[in-house]
């Protein structure tokens, strides 16, 4: 157990944008690890927010008719009401109309100018509004930006980032921090860009007022990624408190789609290398969803909408499929047959049947009591043991390498062999021939019970408290420091009678109960 300080971040997410399961998956990835880091002990700063400037909603805004400012508003709260929706407990929550983030951004682009790294010139060029993105001519892909996004051609006057200035320094530190930006392919992908030839880059725009004024020119707004890759630091308090700065900076985890690592992994290190400051610890992009093999669009209407996954299912059911269907870094499928096959077989079949059949055969053949136990046999160890190495094991998979679907395997792996203990110490059968040993058995099963639940509980927060509920753990005691031998389950302790914590779902649109 630490106090060391722990930061993760999602992006921050486009206020016109309608909240849809790419945020909802990055945003619980990010909560999981968050939770995780908190219940080890970590100083935890879990970072999620808006973006509320650009050409996008200037554009939105004049067309509903609206002030942009008030327009941004219902926008923000759609991310809130989601992230409540999804259980999701973050710490900061910043916006980049916040007055704070105004003045951040300011100073990191002044310090950038007073270096001689921000320079005045005119942008003739390829832009995507939908994007919010520059794009060269070789990248267009049949007129269209890469990611299938209009492209407009612009000339204006324009203040510039020397980026080719960093060409080499992002290539050599690229080297020197090989887990920079992870996984390895995406890592790659942008070594081969940086690689190819960095051209300076745009970060104004004259023809936008909805945006933060560039200092000392009032007829410049800030390019939107500008202004809002800086609520990174800005959340921290820079450049006005420091102290939160300088605690959790160095240890930033950005999760980002791997639709926006560019800015994330090439613009946004160049920056803060200009402006004096250290890059973020790690950038860690993660893949697309697809449905049933389809790319989700507006024009085939195949959107997967979270509401839906929660309404048809539960909240916990899917921020399990989120972290178990696909490693982090890949692209994943949803279908309605693998989510209710996925939760079926892990949450009814194997772990809500170990707790059902546990805690039922306590209630009722222990008198409604923790068993007492006597001395475990080499099959009881192998299984305690098994679930006592689980938190030293799990924790570098979480917090180093976000190997999010590897630590629900290993969890997975202790809940299997306890279904396999239970079918072979058969304490149905016990009852008959030896109570003592039946005891000793259902008391090794239920603190096996309560190692799994403190451990999932970042996965599922709702399903573990009601395990943990069920077993009698007070609130206090479900930390991972309590996940030690001293802190084992008290035989005597009540237990209310156990209820089924995991439906089996069937295809129609239906649980079935139970």
């Amino acid at each position: 157990m630490t106090h060391a300080p722990y930061f993760i971040t999602t992006p921050i997410y486009y206020v016109n944008d309608k909240p849809h399961i790419g945020h909802a998956y990055t945003t619980v990835i990010c909560d999981i690890i968050a939770r995780f880091a908190r219940l080890d002990g970590r100083d935890v700063c879990f970072l999620t927010g808006t973006d509320e400037h650009g050409l996008k909603v200037q554009q939105s805004a004049e067309k509903a008719g609206m002030d942009p400012l008030a327009f941004v508003e219902p926008g923000s709260n759609k991310f809130k009401e989601l992230f409540q929706a999804l259980n999701v407990n973050f710490d900061t929550f910043i916006r980049t109309t916040e007055a704070h983030h105004k003045r951040a951004a300011q100073h990191l682009w002044q310090v950038i100018a007073d270096k001689g790294l921000i320079y005045k010139d005119s942008y003739r060029g390829w832009y995507s509004v939908r994007d919010e993105c520059y794009y060269a001519e070789s990248e267009l892909v049949d007129g269209m930006a890469p990611t299938g996004a209009p492209v407009e051609w612009i000339e204006e006057e324009s203040y510039f980032f020397k980026l080719s200035a960093f060409e080499k320094p992002l290539l050599a530190y690229y080297q020197a921090h090989p887990d920079f930006i992870q996984p390895e392919s995406r890592r790659n992908e942008v070594i081969r860009f940086v690689e190819s030839g960095l051209r300076d880059l745009s970060i104004s725009r004259q023809k936008l007022t909805w945006g933060i004024p560039v200092p000392g020119d009032d007829t410049h707004v800030m390019y939107v990624w500008f202004d809002a890759l800086t609520n990174y630091i800005s959340a921290l308090g820079y450049p006005e408190e420091m102290s939160k700065f300088k605690k959790f900076w160095p240890t930033a985890l950005h999760i980002v789609g791997k639709d926006i690592l560019r800015f994330h992994a090439v613009y946004w290190p160049a920056m803060l290398m200009a402006a004096g400051i250290e890059p973020p610890q790690k950038i860690f992009a993660h893949g697309f969803w697809t449905r049933e093999g389809q790319k989700m669009s507006k024009s085939l209407g195949n959107g997967l909408d979270p509401y839906d996954l929660i309404n048809d299912f539960s909240v916990d059911a899917t921020r399990f499929f989120m972290a178990r269907e696909v490693a982090l870094g890949q692209d994943g499928d949803y279908s309605r047959e693998s989510f209710i096959q996925l939760t079926n077989s892990h949450l009814a079949n194997d772990l809500g049947n170990l707790a059902q059949r546990v805690l039922s055969m306590i209630y009722k053949n222990c008198e409604g009591q923790l068993p007492t136990h006597q001395s475990f046999t080499e099959e009881d160890q192998a299984l305690l043991s098994a679930a006592k190495r689980l938190c030293h094991q799990v924790r570098p998979l979480v917090l180093t390498d976000q190997a999010i679907q590897k630590y629900v395997e290993s969890v997975w792996t202790v809940i299997r062999h306890a279904n396999q203990y239970v079918d072979g110490q058969a304490p149905w059968a016990l009852r008959k021939t030896d109570i003592s040993r039946m005891q000793t058995v259902l008391y090794v099963l239920a603190e096996v019970l309560r190692y799994v639940a403190i451990l999932i509980q970042p996965l599922m927060p709702e399903s573990a408290a009601g395990i943990l509920g069920q077993l009698a753990v007070e609130k206090g005691q479900r930390t991972f420091a309590f996940l030690e031998t001293e802190h084992a389950l008290k035989p005597g302790t009540p237990i209310v009678k156990p209820v089924g914590l995991f439906p089996r779902f069937s295809k129609e649109e239906d649980a079935d109960a139970g």
